[in-house]
């Protein structure tokens, strides 16, 4: 499921040093904005400690971890909407990806330049969620004018779609993101309505505060937000330490919070398989059902689905094999109805 997870943000504020801190690759890295023309990809492991230890009660030859793909973006500037900087193609490039992750510097440094010459966390948010917002503004206008004319005709399905797209426009004019509508985003239609949109502030949200102490309590209005909290220059520093320097200087690294929470913030979860080849965490969207589940394998695990066993991995692990678990009757038998939980443990018959 390549579901992709975009690094955004004013330029030099650590997005460039945290790509490379995560997928512990060397991209170019400058004190010098849009530095970054074209997106770079990396995939990056999801740190699961399950299935390193059902691998060793399963005597596993691999372990295959979940994935998620970060995208870091060049630096968004204020006018980015209407084409300032290389606003356009970045505007392009986010609308790509799933969801955002804003970069924001908290730190003070006076070596390393900020683009508006001063320190101020909550302006930056503000001027590249209003470009966003712009660019949105800008696209339902344009889509209520086509639907305002086929609404005139009695269709029904564009009056629905136009009121929805009424209502968002109404959220983007307060200043607010358009996933902060007041609208049903369970209903199937209202869903339709939105997808056919592709607004870049519908995509959920995630801010990586950079800051010089991931301990540091910071104001209200952004704890409040959905955060991690990264020094990203030490992040980047400890790609290079064993791991007894380390150790020696009392540093740990916080980046699995980030990588951790980016796939939440997709709207992800894991099954598992286990066996003597191999140990994998397969990942599909939260609420899918058992066969939706298998497709993750195979489409014809979906398609000739018939049942799945599954237990809980602590469950199996606590048993101590999936033989043992099957004659305790711990396994339990679902069908096509069945909605997946995070860590079962799975075996699908088609």
């Amino acid at each position: 499921m390549a579901l992709q997870i975009g690094i955004v943000g004013l330029p030099n504020v650590g997005k460039s040093t945290l790509f490379k801190a995560l997928t512990k690759n060397p991209v170019e890295i400058s004190n010098y904005p849009f530095c970054t023309i074209e997106p770079n990809v990396g995939v990056v492991k999801v740190p699961d400690e399950r299935l390193d230890k059902l691998s060793i009660m399963s005597e596993t030859e691999k372990i295959v971890p979940a994935v998620v793909e970060f995208v870091d973006i060049a630096g968004i500037v204020k006018g980015a909407s209407e084409g300032e900087g290389l606003g356009n193609k970045f505007l392009a490039n986010i609308r790509e990806v799933d969801a955002i992750a804003q970069v924001v510097r908290v730190f003070e440094n006076s070596n390393i330049t900020h683009v508006h010459n001063k320190v101020d966390p909550l302006e930056d948010i503000e001027i590249i969620n209003t470009e966003l917002i712009l660019a949105d503004l800008e696209t339902v206008t344009k889509r209520m004018e086509k639907l305002a004319k086929d609404a005139r005709g009695n269709d029904k399905d564009a009056q629905f779609k136009l009121v929805i797209a009424e209502k968002i426009k109404n959220t983007l004019e307060k200043g607010l993101l358009a996933n902060m509508t007041d609208i049903d985003f369970e209903d199937q239609n209202t869903k339709i309505a939105v997808r056919e949109l592709q607004l870049l502030t519908m995509k959920p949200f995630l801010y990586v505060y950079n800051v010089s102490d991931v301990n540091e309590k910071l104001p209200d209005i952004l704890e409040n937000r959905r955060h991690v909290k990264l020094d990203i220059k030490i992040e980047e520093e400890l790609i290079e330490m064993s791991e007894d320097e380390k150790a020696e200087m009392e540093l740990t690294s916080h980046i699995n919070d980030l990588i951790v929470e980016a796939y939440d913030l997709l709207g992800l979860q894991t099954f598992i398989t286990t066996g003597k080849i191999e140990t994998r965490a397969w990942t599909i969207k939260k609420g899918a059902t058992a066969p939706e589940a298998g497709a993750a394998i195979h489409t014809d695990f979906q398609e000739k689905f018939i049942r799945a066993d599954v237990i809980m991995w602590d469950k199996l692990l606590e048993i101590g094999s999936w033989g043992k678990a099957k004659e305790l009757g711990a396994v339990k038998t679902v069908g096509r109805d069945y909605v997946m939980t995070d860590g079962e443990v799975v075996e699908f018959k088609v």
